[in-house]
C-alpha cells in the first residue's frame, strides 16, 4: 500500500524530489496511482473520453522527458 506521511518541507516539492519518490514505489504501487488518479480524472468530468485533440493548457503540467532530468550517476 502507498506509504502516507505528511511534509512541510519545501525541498520535497521539486520536481527531482517527486521523481525520486515514485521511482521508489512498486510496480504495484505505481499501477495503485494510476487508478488513483484515473478515478479522480473520470469522476471530475465524466465525459473526459470524448473529448478529441486535447491541448495542454499552458503553465499548468510540466511535462518531463528523459533529456530534462539531470543524471544521477
Amino acid at each position: 500500500m502507498l506509504k502516507q506521511a505528511i511534509s512541510h518541507d519545501r525541498q520535497e516539492e521539486t520536481s527531482e524530489a517527486k521523481a525520486k519518490w515514485f521511482q521508489s514505489l512498486s510496480l504495484s504501487e505505481r499501477m495503485d496511482l494510476l487508478c488513483i488518479y484515473t478515478d479522480l480524472i473520470f469522476s471530475a468530468n465524466p465525459r473526459i473520453v470524448e473529448q478529441k485533440h486535447a491541448q495542454p493548457v499552458e503553465g499548468r503540467i510540466r511535462v518531463l522527458s528523459a533529456s530534462s532530468i539531470p543524471d544521477s550517476h
